[in-house]
């Protein structure tokens, strides 16, 4: 099946997405930012079916536990050490393949759309990967931190989409940090 691959992040100017395991504007919260992120990974376009987020394990693990597993989605974690998922995650996988062919067979009948929400390596893979892809960016406008960076969103690779059903237009303010949505598809 063809199926469009999500990736959801919110990066700072410099694309920083992370900081110690820890999001760059920790500890401020995005209440509404993170409302956004859980309503578009945890809608399903097709009624009766869950949407499925793919994150590497130091994504995982910086998801605090008493919100992991991520409700009404199915949590593969991709690890190579692992030889079982971690405590609370539905599925393991070795690799970004793996975990996609899994969507594909076993969580085919179950499973609608597909979101990466991190890290890096995963969110450059997913970027790389043939077929439709969608980036939902959280422009953060103000620069924090980072130790984490998204790979760069190359122009030649994805264009700007000038709006996207369900997700805001005009630019958000919360707790002094300005931030904007954007979507991105593959050319």
């Amino acid at each position: 099946m063809t199926r469009v691959l999500n990736g959801i992040v919110a990066v700072c100017p410099n694309l920083g997405i992370g900081k110690d395991g820890k999001l760059p504007w920790h500890p401020v919260r995005l209440s509404n930012e993170f409302a956004h992120f859980r309503k578009m990974t945890s809608t399903p376009s097709v009624a009766g079916r869950q949407n499925v987020v793919i994150m590497g394990r130091k994504t995982w693990f910086s998801i605090p536990e008493k919100n992991r597993p991520l409700k009404d989605r199915i949590n593969i974690v991709l690890s190579r050490e692992y030889k079982t998922p971690p405590a609370g995650a539905h599925y393991l996988a070795a690799d970004f393949s793996s975990a996609l062919k899994l969507v594909d067979t076993e969580l085919a009948e179950r499973a609608d759309q597909v979101w990466v929400i991190g890290g890096s390596s995963l969110y450059k893979e997913m970027m790389e990967s043939p077929g439709t892809r969608r980036l939902f960016v959280t422009q953060i406008l103000q620069q924090f931190d980072c130790d984490t960076f998204l790979p760069e969103i190359s122009p030649e690779k994805y264009r700007l989409l000038p709006e996207f059903p369900g997700v805001p237009a005009e630019p958000q303010e919360e707790n002094g940090i300005q931030y904007r949505f954007e979507v991105y598809e593959s050319i």
